[in-house]
């Protein structure tokens, strides 16, 4: 049985309308003529190349999918004495990026050369020349008060002056400015004890989206803005994992498949395996101990003498379908750093996979006659300064659409509910993982407000979020997506709509898989200052 790594169909439906006439318009808008600027910008040169000729930066014409694309040449190597290239499709989600032959480009196309980088001056130049920087030296050698005349004269006539150095790093920052288009941060009054969670990570990716950042937007007396899935499914595509990452060797895929128990998967993104392994037509790996191998007789050896049945760590659920186990990232380091070696192969930003220790990895998995084989899971820290309940989740490319994703979000807001805490994901989310979230979130919370529209009961806020264990950060945005948040006579009211029954009624219609929390056996963890001193 083999399985090809699967993206988002909606994503990729979506991808899929771009044709050869939109990208024909893309670049003749780039080509326009030497004295017409498109945008702030003069055009990059195109010429027709030759294969000979093409270098790394270009953007040429690929055949994909029965039609031609606009793509970058990410990196040029040789293939039993032929030329290939690593491409990246312009405006396509970067999952998408694959090696292609010399047969697969059309040539008879102009090609789009890089435009010639400008020389950047050295950080100091400018510091040295600054008026500030004489004034400086002219007090240190002359004193406060006997600054000459010249330098006076100097500092009064160029003390508008900007520094070039401040003036470009300006102009760089100010076009990435609008880079994800995220939605404007907007309080919104709730109850009390209704306090967002702060995004401490520090990263500035425009490819991930911050829900922290997407609060509400509602004012006084006016109806919230409909939520449009054309137009998210849009920005998904145009923005999730696409912006390619600033060290080259991680923009290129290092494999093109692996072995993974029966699964034969096509990765997504690099990894740092060994380079060793890189050179090899496919990467075995055991789908019990996540050993990795470059050789199929070298793997087969292994699995003979593999022991491993189930992840390293307790079993702490279990019922008909699925079990979860827990794993400490001190006490199984190894096997740990094998887990997030294998999970960056479809996460874009997944950075550190040897520091394990402060972690603790909650491994969903299903059984059958050879052991438990790993569907997904999820990482959480021992201690989260920003209560966060997720670090890090996948599920594996052969099992996704398939219920498990919302089966590991569930579980994770169970482990909320028995730590008697608000749990939210850590942000910023990857563009699956948002549409996960919000779908989950979604039917959370409609379940809960249809069941108590039953029993007509009055809610607030801080119900849904003590009850659901979410924020109430994620319940104000999930209620504002589903433009359930009305001002009616001075106040914001939450309102089912006949939109939302006939999505609850056609949600339920459809089989999911649930969990049971009867059978989670599980105590929170209790560390000592010693367990939480991290070193390796």
């Amino acid at each position: 049985m083999s399985s090809e790594a699967s993206t988002n169909p909606s994503v990729d439906q979506q991808s899929s309308v771009h044709t050869e006439n939109d990208q024909q318009t893309l670049i003749s808008s780039t080509t326009a003529p030497q004295g017409q600027l498109v945008g702030s910008q003069s055009p990059p040169p195109t010429s027709i190349a030759t294969v000979t000729q093409l270098r790394v930066g270009c953007k040429v014409w690929v055949l994909k999918d029965e039609e031609h694309r606009f793509a970058e040449l990410l990196s040029i190597h040789s293939k039993k004495g032929q030329p290939i290239f690593y491409v990246h499709y312009v405006e396509f989600n970067k999952r998408l990026d694959e090696w292609v032959s010399v047969d697969r480009l059309d040539l008879s196309k102009p090609v789009e050369w890089p435009r010639p980088e400008k020389p950047k001056k050295a950080p100091g130049a400018a510091a040295k020349d600054s008026p500030l920087s004489r004034d400086r030296k002219n007090k240190k050698t002359k004193g406060p008060s006997k600054l000459s005349k010249v330098a006076k004269q100097k500092a009064r006539g160029k003390e508008n002056i900007e520094d070039p150095a401040l003036t470009s790093l300006k102009e760089e920052s100010g076009a990435d400015s609008t880079g994800n288009g995220v939605t404007p941060d907007i309080s919104l009054e709730a109850p009390s004890g209704g306090s967002a969670d702060s995004d401490k990570t520090g990263l500035a990716d425009n490819d991930l989206m911050d829900l922290d950042s997407t609060q509400p937007e509602t004012t006084g007396g006016q109806e919230p803005e409909g939520y449009s899935r054309e137009e998210e499914i849009e920005k998904l595509r145009t923005s999730g994992s696409m912006t390619q990452n600033a060290h080259e060797v991680a923009r290129v895929r290092n494999f093109m498949k692996i072995q993974f128990g029966q699964h034969e998967i096509e990765p997504w993104y690099f990894s740092p395996y060994p380079i060793e392994l890189t050179e090899e037509d496919c990467l075995y790996i055991c789908e019990f101990c996540l050993s990795y191998y470059g050789s199929l007789k070298q793997f087969q050896r292994h699995r003979v003498k593999c022991q491993l049945q189930h992840p390293p760590g307790n079993e702490i659920y279990r019922d008909e379908n699925v079990s979860f186990f827990e794993i400490d990232g001190r006490r199984q380091r190894t096997w740990c750093r094998n887990l997030c070696l294998f999970s960056k192969l479809f996460l874009d930003h997944k950075t550190l996979y040897y520091d394990v220790d402060p972690f603790l990895f909650y491994c969903m998995t299903r059984r059958d006659e050879l052991g438990h084989h790993l569907l997904g899971y999820f990482s959480k820290e021992k201690e989260s300064a920003e209560q966060y309940n997720v670090a890090c989740i996948l599920t594996l490319p052969q099992y996704q659409r398939l219920g498990y994703g919302k089966l590991l979000i569930a579980f994770s807001y169970e482990l909320s509910k028995k730590e008697g805490k608000l749990g939210s994901p850590e942000k910023p989310l990857s563009d699956l993982g948002l549409l996960s979230y919000r779908a989950y979130w979604s039917d959370t919370i409609i379940d809960l407000l249809t069941d108590e529209q039953k029993e007509m009961k009055e809610t607030s806020i801080e119900e849904i979020a003590s009850t659901t264990a979410m924020t109430t950060t994620d319940v104000l945005h999930t209620l504002q997506t589903l433009n359930m948040l009305k001002y009616y006579k001075g106040q914001h009211i939450i309102c089912l709509t006949n939109g939302i029954l006939e999505y609850r009624d056609k949600m339920r219609k459809r089989r999911r898989r649930i969990l049971d929390p009867q059978k989670l056996q599980w105590k929170p963890p209790v560390f000592t200052p010693a367990q939480l001193r991290f070193a390796w």
